[in-house]
């Protein structure tokens, strides 16, 4: 049996992370005692008859009250008003974590905040994910074999550190720590990139006028695998793409310059040139089914 490390734990928003976070540590039997709050009183009701979280909180405040942890697992633009909404009510001592796609802004916005409420704030970011939102898309094994990334930093507490380091172990996640700029670069590169592409080829296509008829309802296998992210609550990636505007876009350029050359090696006939674009890419590719292979 899985030795409990907190009493109480607060989750605020209960979606797709905020809830399998619940119920994998509810499975692990590592914390003894789930409460929960979402602006939205529908998924916060099906939250608690899902079995998600124990108890449905009637506030945030209510929610918090007396936790050891409180996770907060909404996007990231409102991150600093939710923040602000539970730490007047956090007990001295306890921790504030989160699981945003971005950490420089949320560390820089949140940290002064917990450390004036004498509560201890670590930054995490679970890499896994689905298109579905809300607490009927929660499921336990969601973060089972990904990472999660944990951030640090001068003012970063190291038992809270090793705690919610602890919890994403118990929910099945290996545990990477690292400094918020290099996590913001990382993930704008493996993620936030791939997102904004599959939202903007989407448009693209959905905005072709040849024929008078949506050549969507042509699409197959290989068009709806590449843009099922696109799925993805609009919401959290419009906070994402502005909250990691910098190295966002410094990917963006660096993908134009990639398909500027695609395009060029198209219009001059250049199998060659072609030939050894798909040929990189490929290898790069299989390359990373590999080495996933060898991990399993």
């Amino acid at each position: 049996m899985a030795t409990e490390l907190i009493n109480k734990m607060a989750v605020i928003g209960v979606g797709l992370i905020g809830g399998s976070l619940a119920l994998a540590l509810k499975r692990a039997g590592v914390v003894r005692h789930i409460s929960g709050w979402d602006t939205d009183p529908e998924n916060l009701q099906l939250a608690e008859a899902l079995q998600v979280v124990d108890t449905a909180a009637t506030s945030a405040a209510d929610a918090v009250c007396s936790a050891d942890v409180v996770v907060l697992a909404v996007p990231v633009g409102s991150m600093a008003a939710a923040a602000q909404a539970v730490l007047p009510y956090m007990r001295s001592g306890s921790v504030l974590s989160d699981t945003g796609s971005v950490k420089q802004c949320v560390v820089e916005q949140v940290e002064p905040l917990a450390r004036q409420a004498g509560v201890h704030f670590v930054a995490a970011h679970p890499i896994s994910g689905t298109e579905h939102s809300g607490a009927a898309a929660a499921f336990a094994e969601l973060f089972s074999g990904k990472r999660c990334i944990v951030t640090y930093g001068a003012a970063t507490d190291t038992a809270a550190l090793e705690l919610v380091s602890a919890l994403w172990r118990a929910a099945g996640s290996e545990v990477v720590c690292m400094d918020t700029l290099k996590h913001d670069r990382i993930l704008a590169a493996i993620s936030h990139l791939p997102h904004m592409i599959a939202y903007a080829l989407v448009n693209s296509v959905s905005a072709y006028d040849q024929y008078d008829e949506n050549i969507l309802d042509y699409s197959a296998g290989g068009f709806r695998d590449f843009t099922r992210i696109a799925s993805s609550d609009p919401v959290m990636w419009r906070d994402i793409a502005l909250a990691n505007k910098g190295a966002l876009l410094e990917m963006i350029e660096q993908f134009e310059g990639f398909l500027a050359e695609l395009k060029q090696d198209i219009h001059r006939g250049d199998g060659g040139r072609l030939y050894e674009f798909f040929r990189r890419s490929k290898n790069s590719r299989d390359a990373l089914l590999h080495k996933e292979a060898k991990e399993r």
